[in-house]
């Protein structure tokens, strides 16, 4: 049976798809058959023939070396960079609960780990006129656990202490912290990671470098995944 988790941030642009890009590459370097899955994604450039590019899917395929095909990793992609639900008023084609599950159980059937990256941060909307679907409720229906993503830098501690606990509000499972953009000896970062830690009583499981590696042990990655 396959494991699961899903990668959140504190926001956009924290470096969400980097890491999951990251975890997906130290998987396939375990010799873990690994996928990624993403239920939306906006932003996206067109091809010659005018179809989109699931850049984010893209990206993590190049950087983990992995054969999955982009058409598999995310059902809907849209061109204009806002939130999944306002690029869908634009563009058309809304995002159906069904259609994301149905696509995720396919990838389910054929990798044994799935690493899925949500859109921005925990309360962003993926569809909201045809229906209200948030990231919660793809998290709850697809029954996954989340790892958060932050920056590692000036004003973390909000932002992350806000993520932390929204989530638990809703009881939604988190296995920890993996902070980005991340400068050892810093003071000020160095002490947001203890502050994190403290004031959410989750896990710092890793912290990455800009253009670094994953250091953390293979079996306890593959641990987080349920």
């Amino acid at each position: 049976m396959s494991k699961k988790i899903f990668i959140t941030g504190t926001g956009t642009d924290v470096g969400k798809t980097y890491i999951s890009g990251l975890i997906v590459k130290k998987l396939k370097e375990g010799g873990k058959n690994a996928a990624y899955y993403k239920a939306a994604m906006s932003g996206n450039e067109r091809r010659a023939d005018g179809s989109l590019i699931p850049g984010d899917g893209l990206f993590v395929k190049r950087m983990a070396e992995i054969s999955q095909p982009l058409e598999d990793m995310c059902p809907y992609v849209y061109e204009t960079a806002v939130s999944p639900h306002l690029a869908s008023r634009l563009e058309g084609n809304p995002v159906k609960m069904e259609v994301v599950r149905e696509r995720f159980l396919k990838v389910c059937s054929r990798y044994d780990y799935i690493t899925m990256e949500g859109s921005g941060g925990i309360c962003c909307p993926i569809c909201y006129d045809e229906a209200k679907i948030q990231l919660e409720d793809v998290i709850r229906q697809l029954e996954l656990a989340s790892i958060i993503v932050a920056d590692a830098g000036l004003g973390t501690i909000n932002s992350v202490v806000l993520t932390a606990e929204y989530m638990r509000g809703r009881k939604l499972p988190v296995k920890g912290i993996i902070f980005n953009h991340f400068h050892p000896g810093n003071v000020m970062e160095e002490d947001n990671l203890h502050m994190c830690e403290d004031m959410t009583g989750l896990p710092v499981l890793a912290c990455v470098q800009d253009g670094g590696e994953l250091h953390m042990d293979l079996e306890a990655l593959t641990s987080l995944y349920e």
